[in-house]
């Protein structure tokens, strides 16, 4: 698809350093999956120039200012290109267009929440500044419409404009909960050419709140109906513009666990993308999840609970977030697969009964679970069927693999709920799992392949 968001380098301000002019050249806007060339050209030879980059996140609603800085050394040619070019020194190591952005921390004082979404460029040269830019961060580009989901609430479908019957994702969050996440994803995926239904299927309260974004949902993760997905798709096998018979799943987290217990039991998705994958179903959680002690099942088919592994002191890992203690949701996990090996075989998901292709990605410093080793049970189950099979495993990324490398990553373990990952890792990691995942999407829903 015509990526027309990369073929124009916009200048917001050029300022003249003696003989030279000084610009910034980046493009205006940034979608997921772009990797632009960014760089200051102009520069007087070895010049040493400063680069300060500036954007506003919203975290909760609220919004909170990032910041990360870099100096440079400019080359024979006079320019500084940030794929190219290692800072001398600032807030990351290594040569990385995406380096300012992901390793921006946030500051003190006010914030907008009109600018989220767009960054500021600021070169200094002998600490002056000689010329800046603004660019954007955009989920999807004006070629993809959306419009709600009436059958399933706070659902979206996004398609790329234009005639033609396209292959479909179904995209599934995690256990956050909500649309924002299946939201989001939609809109990526559909500005790559594909139809995209991104589907809450849960909707819990905020901590402390009893309002719910999505009241009709479960507000507990307890025994979420698999076999749900059956209608989506034939929503989408009902539409002219969609090509019912290429149809993959798409999950991040509990979404990765919900499209490979679907995929393993029904005979119709074309492949799947499981970021930071499960193995095995949990035990769900909620207020309807341990009404009688016994625990109950994150998942369900048929109508029937699904086996699940136990959480083993998991009420003693939340005291945490009152003492300040490290809460990593990975422990309680272990130890009940530990605890319970016999409900762990019974858990299993039966990966190797995929059909279609899957494509796991995990992170090896994974806290919220272990989606690395996880993530290589699933590819040495599919190898063992000879099954197609494509797996990362990232050692220095954590459980937050479902970004672009563009978004900050220096907080995921900044508080007492931990992660996992450092931030360079998070963001490598990100860049190269949407990469290879959207080409995994392009090649496996191709309307040639049998």
């Amino acid at each position: 698809m015509t990526r027309l968001l990369l073929i124009a380098c916009l200048t917001l301000l050029c300022l003249h350093a003696g003989a030279q002019t000084i610009r910034v050249a980046a493009p205006a806007a940034i979608a997921a999956g772009d990797t632009p060339a960014i760089a200051i050209e102009g520069l007087p030879p070895q010049a040493r120039i400063g680069l300060l980059a500036e954007r506003v996140v919203l975290e909760r609603g609220r919004p909170v200012r990032y910041r990360a800085s870099a100096d440079f050394v400019a080359g024979a040619d006079g320019i500084v290109d940030l794929g190219r070019d290692a800072p001398a020194a600032g807030s990351y190591h290594g040569a990385d267009v995406r380096g300012l952005f992901w390793s921006m921390v946030p500051v003190a004082g006010t914030a907008d929440a009109s600018e989220a979404g767009m960054a500021r460029l600021t070169a200094t040269l002998d600490g002056k500044p000689v010329a800046r830019h603004e660019l954007r961060f955009v989920q999807s580009v004006p070629q993809v419409q959306v419009e709600d989901v009436a059958a399933f609430p706070g659902a979206v479908f996004a398609r790329p404009r234009g005639t033609g019957r396209k292959p479909a994702v179904i995209a599934l969050g995690g256990s956050e909960g909500g649309a924002k996440s299946a939201r989001e994803l939609a809109l990526r995926l559909a500005a790559h050419g594909f139809a995209a239904v991104g589907l809450p299927y849960y909707s819990p309260a905020a901590p402390g709140r009893s309002e719910r974004e999505l009241p009709a949902l479960p507000a507990s993760f307890v025994e979420i109906p698999v076999d749900r997905l059956n209608a989506v798709r034939d929503w989408l096998a009902a539409r002219a513009d969609v090509d019912g018979g290429r149809i993959a799943l798409y999950g991040v987290s509990k979404g990765a666990e919900f499209a490979l217990v679907a995929a393993s039991r029904l005979a119709w998705p074309r492949a799947v993308v499981a970021i930071v994958p499960s193995d095995v179903v949990w035990q769900g959680w909620g207020q309807e999840a341990d009404a009688d002690g016994a625990g109950r099942s994150s998942f369900s088919f048929g109508g029937k609970p699904l086996p699940f592994v136990p959480n083993v002191d998991f009420a003693q890992e939340l005291e945490g977030f009152r003492t300040g203690a490290a809460v990593r949701y990975r422990r309680p996990m272990q130890k009940g697969r530990a605890a319970y090996p016999q409900a762990a075989v019974a858990a299993r998901i039966r990966v190797e009964d995929v059909k279609g292709p899957v494509f796991v990605a995990g992170g090896g410093d994974d806290q919220m679970w272990d989606s690395g080793a996880m993530t290589q049970n699933i590819a040495e189950r599919r190898s063992a069927a000879g099954r197609e099979t494509v797996s990362l495993v990232f050692p220095d990324g954590g459980h937050m693999l479902n970004g672009t490398g563009w978004e900050p990553t220096t907080q995921y373990d900044a508080g007492a709920f931990k992660l996992g990952g450092t931030p360079e890792g998070n963001a490598h990691a990100q860049a190269e799992v949407w990469r290879q995942a959207l080409a995994f999407l392009q090649r496996t829903l191709a309307p040639d392949r049998s």
